[in-house]
């Protein structure tokens, strides 16, 4: 067997694993293993087995992730979801549609404390959801709003995405995060077009709720300095060189701390339950890593992305075709896998491909720009049929509302994710201008 059959048999292998429902952090490690035995030897495993995952592992830079992730926990235990929904449902909320642009609203400003995705759409949800139900909003139009609104977890920094694809591409974390911050911005506006065009063909399917006065919308910021000063810490603190990125990690989740203590009400048993759910996330990532970079030892052993790469060039694509040709697979695998494990997978493909070709720009630039393309597809995939993660976390919370209606609720979103996308592709500057900007 060739190496590249080889390669293409393990994905095989892979995806039927994941068919019969084996987890994808399991499915990754076992093809990987018995891959790397069958083309490499059983005694070159045990010794990369030995080795790699000690090293691996042991990174000092890796220590970033459970500390956003404990700082994501704290967050939600002080029920800063309820302050930002608040605010953004006291300046909104009158209007047709209002309370789930509030939705996107908060989610996009929680996905800054947060961090993931799912925990950004099953905490704003919990806020959300009673509220719409109230003034009778449409269950396709609640539950996609909050399905879509999730996603900008894994886009707007703090990101645990982020900080994978810095680590895995040598990219500053900072600056990974500076250029994510106007397609976010780009990504809730999107999202509010969106549904002003959904109420407006059904005004019935997002009623106009009451109109705040203006010392309620004043009151309701209140509640919110806080959380904007942990986030320009964060930010700022690892752009002006302050503090590294675990430092910056530290620091955010001390202040998440705080605000849990002081307004939340955290005590010892809250506190017990936000570092069980750290390690179990920590531990989730840690295993797909694991697996991930098991299986992409398997494909290096078979040589599959050297000889991917060597195709693309001698088949004379135009840099930007290669491009799109890979965004699309990203939404295809989007349908059937989750986001980190695609990432996790793929991006040690597909990124010294991207970083050999010419797009009339730096290497840091162009693999800056291609990271946030590539999360912003991969966010994408959390709300496609029939693998969409947040659409199922939202539906599991609204019972009432059936499943096909969920998934027809995040249409009009997914339309205005597409539109996203060709946009970031054809104006580059609109992802590296600010960092441009602060560099």
């Amino acid at each position: 067997m060739t190496g590249i059959a080889a390669g293409l048999t393990g994905f095989a292998v892979l995806l039927a694993l994941m068919a019969i429902r084996i987890p994808i952090a399991v499915a990754m490690l076992a093809t990987g293993i018995v891959g790397y035995g069958l083309v490499s030897g059983w005694m070159p495993l045990l010794a990369f087995l030995k080795t790699n995952t000690y090293y691996q592992f042991s990174t000092y830079s890796l220590s970033v992730i459970p500390l956003f992730v404990l700082m994501g926990e704290f967050a939600t235990h002080a029920g800063m979801s309820r302050a930002l929904y608040r605010a953004a449902a006291a300046f909104m909320g009158h209007l047709r549609g209002g309370l789930a642009m509030a939705s996107v609203g908060g989610c996009a400003a929680f996905g800054a404390i947060c961090g993931s995705s799912l925990a950004t759409a099953a905490t704003m949800g919990q806020v959300a959801l009673p509220e719409m139900r109230r003034y009778n909003y449409s269950g396709a139009l609640a539950t996609g709003s909050l399905a879509a609104g999730g996603t900008m977890g894994i886009l707007i920094p703090p990101s645990v995405i982020l900080v994978l694809y810095a680590l895995m591409t040598e990219q500053s974390i900072a600056k990974m995060f500076v250029a994510a911050m106007v397609p976010g911005v780009i990504a809730a506006l999107g999202y509010m077009l969106a549904i002003a065009v959904f109420v407006r063909r059904r005004p019935e399917a997002g009623p106009a709720g009451p109109r705040a006065s203006w010392s309620e919308r004043l009151d309701s910021l209140k509640e919110t300095w806080s959380i904007i000063l942990i986030f320009a810490l964060v930010i700022v603190g690892m752009y002006r060189g302050w503090f590294t990125p675990t430092e910056a990690a530290a620091v955010g989740a001390f202040g998440a701390f705080v605000l849990a203590v002081l307004h939340g009400g955290l005590r010892l048993k809250g506190l017990v339950e936000c570092l069980q759910g750290t390690a179990r996330t920590s531990a989730m990532i840690f295993l797909i890593m694991l697996g991930a970079e098991m299986f992409n030892a398997f494909l290096s052993a078979t040589q599959t992305p050297m000889l991917a790469s060597q195709m693309i060039v001698e088949a004379g694509l135009s840099p930007m075709m290669v491009l799109v040709a890979i965004l699309l697979l990203y939404l295809a695998m989007g349908c059937v896998m989750d986001s980190m494990s695609m990432l996790l997978l793929t991006i040690p493909i597909f990124y010294p491909i991207i970083a050999g070709l010419d797009f009339g720009m730096g290497r840091e630039d162009t693999l800056i720009w291609f990271g946030i393309l590539a999360v912003v597809v991969v966010e994408v995939g959390l709300i496609t049929p029939p693998v969409g993660m947040n659409v199922f976390v939202i539906n599991a919370m609204a019972k009432e509302v059936p499943m096909w209606e969920s998934f027809k609720g995040v249409m009009p979103f997914l339309i205005s994710d597409l539109l996203r996308i060709v946009l970031l592709v054809a104006f580059p500057a609109i992802t590296l201008g600010l960092v441009r900007a602060l560099g």
